[in-house]
């Protein structure tokens, strides 16, 4: 699989996941759950791949000559 996630959606979803993770600890009651929403961003940004653009044909990423 081919990498379809460029730098700066690579950022944006890593600072994504940094606000949200926090969620787990600090907010109480079935809330606290949409932490988990961190665990795809951080993943994706991770590996440069994320299956919902592979789907879409999305392609944030430089083309290198």
């Amino acid at each position: 699989m081919e990498k379809n996630v460029g730098n700066s959606d690579k950022w944006l979803r890593l600072i994504m996941a940094a606000l949200i993770f926090p969620l787990l600890f600090v907010i109480k009651g079935p809330v606290k759950w949409a932490g988990l929403v961190s665990v795809p961003l951080l993943g994706t940004a991770l590996m440069g791949r994320c299956g919902l653009y592979a789907a879409l044909g999305i392609n944030t990423c430089k083309l290198e000559n």
